[in-house]
């Protein structure tokens, strides 16, 4: 769609000025067409070579850079009109370098032979300053070379080709849906994002990955004027490192003949018409009644609580006090890990962590300081196990190698530690979730994510949903309303009794984990299947007014 056609449909003059909340790494707008013109790889390793060989005959013992591109699209509708599209470009070179001892980085747009150069002795400098403040040399894990290797998400239709009409007109299909089942307001949008990077290092690895990730989301209202009230559910669909093919309907079912949920692709339209149903089904329900129930937690809502409650609490800069600020630390310690008997959870508990899942978020061949990232378990049979780690950390927790935790937003930001994905491993033994919920006396079943609160030290927490359906005597009876269930991290993981098995297994993800000062987004997915956890206490959200 040319920006004249946009300007005629939604009537909107600022159609360049995309909102597009959760990415710092923005830039200029750009035209479509523009998005499709990679550049040569040749260029790239040119530029890597000049920017490494300055740094060395600089001073530096180590250094490394990231020559990114970052593309993103936003396509925003809002009943029947476009509120907004845009793409927009962010290119630059990030430098990082080890001087004295210590780390030095610098960052700019000038993408020439004597820009990179420029960079590269800024680095150097920075990092020649450092040292003079004093501490502890950086401790480097060995990384081993790659050479010239290459990587790309596994796509079957690259988003940033299939035209912005077809995107509008499919999210204008599906306002029109929530509409006509009598949606009081409906917003959709698709949000698409292309990451090129280019990776080199004076360890010999010249790295060009090309990574895709995708996002449509959507919110219903309807309102009740008798009543004065209102509800609203949004998606179940999953950001994920796919491309436009994740918008092609496949694999949805229904889960004991309530809540329909989607495996590996999407279906917007059958999702937005049962989200309106829902919606006025919510206005309906009745009000929670406090107390402790059994919950089966879907993984459309669990991925939330994991990324929260354990995936955060794990990172080991949090760990040791180096992340404070943007959320807290952690209420694990390194000796909780050394002792071998730190009991997370119950023998139910597996938590592993990945960086090649694929179809998830944290998907790459190389993290942002040239490692492989490898497939670890952090939480084995309820037992802490590991901590999440890059290059200059691992020593801290003796491992002889990164993990390959690591990560920059933009090219203008320092890589330093980022979660992987990190998932709840299905459970071992055949079990459906209908067959789970059958056996369950007095429980709720929870569906999306809503809203949370944890604590500095993530350790007390609260969790609600988007769905939640009451369950007598092994049978799903109706639907609740104002649910929320608090628990402290260990009570909480103690308490999971069952997991379903690998059929059920599904993921969830964040496109904007926020972390660290200067704040950076991360996009990262958390897997599980359905899980049930005894004994929760469940509280009831409703305002009370007077």
């Amino acid at each position: 769609m040319k920006r004249r056609d946009f300007i005629y449909l939604s009537g909107a003059a600022g159609a360049g000025a995309m909102v597009l909340p959760g990415f710092m790494a923005m830039g200029k707008p750009i035209e479509q067409e523009e998005a499709l013109n990679y550049v040569d790889v040749r260029i790239k390793k040119e530029l890597a070579d000049v920017a490494l060989n300055t740094a060395k005959s600089k001073g530096a013992t180590y250094a490394d850079m990231r020559i990114g591109r970052y593309l993103s699209q936003a396509v925003i509708t809002r009943e029947n009109r476009v509120q907004n599209v845009g793409n927009s470009e962010s290119y630059g070179v990030g430098i990082r370098v080890i001087a004295n001892g210590c780390w030095g980085f610098a960052a700019g747009n000038a993408v020439t032979k004597d820009g990179v150069a420029k960079i590269a002795e800024r680095a150097v400098a920075v990092a020649k300053a450092n040292a003079k403040i004093g501490g502890k040399p950086v401790q480097l894990a060995p990384q081993k070379g790659y050479g010239e290797v290459s990587w790309k998400t596994p796509i079957e239709k690259n988003a940033f080709e299939v035209p912005i009409k077809e995107k509008i007109d499919l999210l204008l299909t599906a306002n029109g849906e929530a509409m006509k089942g009598g949606a009081s307001f409906v917003n959709s949008m698709i949000f698409a994002i292309n990451e090129q990077k280019y990776f080199a290092s004076t360890d010999g690895s010249y790295i060009d990955q090309d990574i895709h990730r995708i996002y449509p989301n959507f919110s219903v209202t309807k309102r009740d004027v008798e009543i004065g009230g209102f509800e609203s559910r949004a998606a179940l669909s999953m950001p994920c490192g796919m491309g436009y093919e994740y918008l092609t309907p496949v694999e949805s079912e229904k889960v004991h003949g309530v809540v329909t949920r989607y495996k590996k692709r999407y279906d917007i339209i059958e999702d937005i018409k049962n989200a309106t149903k829902n919606a006025g089904e919510k206005l309906m329900s009745k009000s929670v009644e406090p107390g402790k129930y059994d919950l089966v937690l879907d993984p459309s809502h669990l991925w939330l609580t994991i990324h929260e409650s354990v995936a955060h609490p794990t990172e080991l800069d949090r760990v040791l006090g180096y992340e404070a600020n943007y959320a807290g630390t952690s209420f694990l310690s390194v000796d909780k890990l050394k002792s071998g008997n730190f009991h997370f959870g119950s023998k139910n508990m597996n938590i592993v962590a990945d960086r090649d899942q694929a179809g998830s978020l944290g998907a790459v061949g190389y993290d942002d300081e040239g490692v492989k990232p490898t497939n670890f378990q952090i939480v084995k049979d309820g037992v802490l196990s590991n901590f999440q780690t890059i290059r200059d950390q691992a020593h801290i927790i003796g491992l002889d190698h990164s993990q390959g935790c690591c990560y920059a937003q933009s090219w203008d930001d320092v890589q330093f530690q980022r979660m992987p994905n990190v998932s709840l491993a299905p459970g071992k033994t055949p079990l459906s979730v209908d067959d789970m919920i059958k056996g369950v006396e007095k429980g709720i079943y929870i569906v999306g994510n809503g809203s949370f609160s944890i604590d500095q030290q993530r350790y007390n927490f609260q969790f609600g949903g988007q769905l939640f359906y009451e369950i007598k005597n092994g049978k799903i009876v109706g639907m609740l309303n104002d649910v929320a269930y608090q628990a402290t991290n260990q009570e909480f993981w103690n308490s999971l009794v069952a997991v379903c098995d690998e059929r059920d297994y599904r993921l969830g993800g964040a496109f904007n984990d926020g972390k660290g000062q200067p704040s950076q987004s991360n996009a990262v997915s958390h897997g599980s299947s359905t899980a049930r956890f005894n004994g929760v206490n469940v509280i009831n959200t409703k305002r009370k007014i007077g």
